[in-house]
């Protein structure tokens, strides 16, 4: 305790701080201290999952036109394993098409989805009880999953989807920047191609292993098996009668 601290403080400089002035300065300095606690994902517990805040121009070849492609993001816990989807927007659609597009590619479902407090994915946040849209829900328990949104503004929560979208607008994105993509199509295509390049022919160097190789080994025997069709996304609208 504090007052333990204090008297072997004042055993040794007698003329010190008194016990009061001792607390003070002793919280000032504990409340400057980087306490991080290390995060354990066990073998297909989490999947982690954001937008990249990056997009890519997609050129429209019959008018000209420029659109940005949103790049969804989502990364195994446990493995690292990554994946990326570009979309039009980020919008409640295409957030669950990416999702039905992460665990295809994965080939099953995790414990836990941990997506950050974005309006798409919570409708109003609380550190004990935050409210999930009703879609993304039902598309939750349609895969046997459940939603475990991090803290507001606590990016540590979800750190692997926070590297892995440093590793995509850096590693990925990067080696795209000088390429004209004409369709959302050939966009994926691209990022689909480096890829596999990121999670098969890169090693770890702490693990000795790639990420493909992580990924089967302990994330893919202990996923959730996929229900024979992929979730429908529906919008739900409160209508009054007249």
């Amino acid at each position: 305790t504090l007052q333990v601290l204090w008297d072997e403080y004042i055993a040794v400089h007698p003329d010190g701080y008194r016990y009061s002035r001792f607390c003070d300065l002793f919280r000032n300095w504990e409340g400057r201290l980087p306490l991080v606690m290390r995060q354990h994902h066990g073998g297909g517990e989490k999947l982690f999952v954001d937008y990249a805040g990056d997009t890519v121009p997609v050129v429209d070849r019959k008018t000209g036109e420029v659109r940005d492609a949103h790049i969804f993001v989502a990364v195994m816990g446990a493995s690292s394993l990554s994946f990326a989807l570009a979309t039009w927007t980020e919008q409640l659609g295409d957030w669950i098409a990416g999702h039905n597009a992460a665990f295809s590619f994965f080939g099953g479902a995790t414990q836990l989805l941990v997506p950050d407090n974005a309006k798409v994915a919570v409708i109003k946040a609380c550190l004990y009880d935050p409210m999930v849209n009703r879609s993304y829900s039902d598309m939750a328990q349609h895969y046997g999953t459940a939603i475990l949104p991090a803290r507001p503004r606590r990016p540590r929560d979800k750190a692997k989807v926070e590297a892995c979208v440093g590793i995509v607008e850096r590693w990925l994105l990067g080696r795209l920047r000088n390429r004209t993509f004409y369709s959302l199509v050939e966009l994926n295509g691209a990022i689909a191609e480096w890829l596999a390049k990121l999670n098969e022919g890169r090693v770890l160097r702490q693990y000795g292993r790639t990420r493909r190789q992580l990924f089967e080994e302990i994330d893919a025997p202990n996923l959730k098996p996929l229900p024979g069709e992929p979730w429908v996304h529906a919008e739900w609208r409160r209508c009054r009668v007249g």
